[in-house]
């Protein structure tokens, strides 16, 4: 006779669902083990850029840590005609005495005084919009106020914007992560695309939804960032950098994700109530319109947060699961050159943690309460 229990249903249910997870942690790690076999790397050595190199460097109250910002780039080798323009954008902190002197009296620096945002424009994406306008060169570099360059950085990132005929590259940098929030969280940045995105699909593709893009060290052939619209065309998104990639591809360009480990690090965030309030004001736009967001929130819950919980209960798919995902973790770690152990061993809690972030962030998008730097988003 079939059994009257109603907890079978409802154990079948969690069996499958945990099947079902596994299986995608396990298809996204395989996944991410093809992208990080056809990732760009960076040349040791990269041929001499010989024409006209613009770096472009918004800062907004970043005087603590522009100095060395500053230094590095002004130290960059194989570069034959630069310029580093960096644009004060309403700062209180002195943040532009800090670039004069880190620039030491260097004529390739020019330090601007920005014009505040129209109304319905976001901050960064305008400060980007004028460094670009006072740019002459032929390629634009743009850096935020918290990255450090290797010395060869610059020449080695046009080289594989024009080895690679494309139009906009994103070289990653190396995410430095001190404290409990970083290391749970700022891994699952560089993670996160090598899981979803099939990069060389993406780069022959003219979807403007394969991209990946990190406006922390991004390089722009300036007739193609011309061409779509430059930052004038994502005045108002939150995510300027993906704004931007999508454009350049709307407008028939190539973009390319590249290992920038050994080329550039960055320091985002200093503990977690930094890194909560990043996160939250951008978060809710990271996976798009309100029902795709609650779905892959949801997918990224079902693979990597139920399989380890199963796995406590004894289940050997959920265990199958969670090695997978910590296997990933661990793979994606070592390409990015941050800490690959133990930390990989706390996934699930870091989705987990994701999520709260997500969910706050949408709360506060809904409520119209989001504010960076003193601006309300």
């Amino acid at each position: 006779m079939p059994s009257t229990n109603p907890s079978d249903p409802l154990r079948a249910v969690a069996r499958a669902l945990v099947r079902t997870g596994a299986a995608l942690a396990v298809a996204g790690t395989a996944h991410l083990l093809v992208n990080v076999r056809a990732l760009r790397v960076p040349p040791r050595h990269p041929v001499p850029v010989v024409e006209p190199v613009s770096v472009l460097l918004p800062a907004r109250d970043e005087a603590a840590r522009v100095g060395p910002t500053v230094a590095s780039v002004l130290a960059q080798e194989g570069v034959a005609r630069m310029e580093l323009l960096v644009l004060d954008d309403g700062s209180t902190d002195g943040t532009a005495d800090v670039v004069r002197a880190a620039g030491a009296g260097d004529p390739r620096l020019t330090v601007r005084t920005g014009e505040p945002p129209p109304a319905g424009v976001l901050g960064k994406p305008h400060a980007c919009a004028q460094l670009a306008a006072a740019a002459g060169g032929s390629v634009l570099v743009f850096v935020d106020a918290d990255v450090v360059l290797a010395p060869h950085a610059v020449a080695a990132a046009v080289g594989m914007l024009r080895g690679g005929r494309l139009d906009l590259l994103c070289p990653w940098p190396r995410q430095v992560a001190d404290g409990p929030g970083p290391r749970l969280l700022q891994p699952l940045l560089a993670w996160s695309w090598m899981v979803t995105l099939p990069l060389r699909v993406a780069e022959r593709s003219p979807r403007p939804s394969m991209v990946a893009a990190n406006g922390q060290f991004l390089v722009v052939d300036a007739a193609a960032l011309a061409a779509a619209g430059g930052f004038a065309a994502v005045g108002t998104q939150v995510l300027d950098d993906i704004g931007l990639a999508r454009a350049v591809k709307r407008s028939g360009g190539r973009v390319g994700v590249a290992d920038g480990s050994a080329l550039a690090s960055c320091r985002m965030y200093d503990g977690w109530a930094d890194l909560s309030a990043g996160y939250r004001k951008s978060l809710w736009a990271a996976f798009g319109p309100p029902a795709a967001s609650a779905a892959i929130a949801a997918l990224l819950a079902l693979a990597y947060v139920v399989p380890p919980v199963a796995a406590l209960a004894g289940s050997r798919a959920g265990r199958v699961g969670y090695a997978a995902a910590v296997l990933g973790r661990v793979v994606a770690a070592r390409r990015s050159r941050v800490r690959a152990w133990p930390d990989p061993l706390a996934h699930p809690l870091s989705v987990a943690a994701l999520l709260v972030l997500w969910a706050r962030s949408w709360a506060g998008h809904r409520r119209g309460s989001l504010r960076w730097k003193g601006r309300a988003l």
